[in-house]
């Protein structure tokens, strides 16, 4: 990836929780695959579960991450053009993905997400 990766930590959920489950991913992809560019879709549940709780989280038990919530926004994603890949093999984010995710976590440190 271009730079480095701001890590994401000690997020804000009253601003998370506002600005779509499409950008939640590629926060989440984003901030996973460091600076290897492949992210499994475990690990991607993982980071999304880990940083964004009260969206990844079964509705019925909080402590558990509900992986169906990723289906269809990662195929809205590929069909952006923000993400390629399959949960078989990994996702990576693309240049414009990197780019849009980039933008999303300077604007969550400015809380300007609101």
């Amino acid at each position: 990836m271009a730079g480095k990766a701001k890590k994401l930590s000690h997020l804000d959920e009253e601003i998370y929780k506002k600005i779509g489950i499409n950008n939640l991913i590629l926060l989440a992809m984003f901030s996973a695959s460091g600076s290897n560019k492949k992210c499994s879709f475990e690990d991607l549940v993982k980071q999304c579960f880990s940083l964004f709780p009260k969206v990844f989280a079964f509705s019925q038990n909080s402590q558990w991450p509900d992986s169906r919530k990723l289906d269809r926004p990662l195929r809205t994603l590929r069909k952006r053009k923000l993400i390629i890949g399959n949960p078989k093999t990994s996702f990576s984010l693309t240049k414009s993905g990197q780019k849009k995710a980039q933008e999303l976590i300077g604007l969550f440190y400015q809380k300007k997400l609101i």
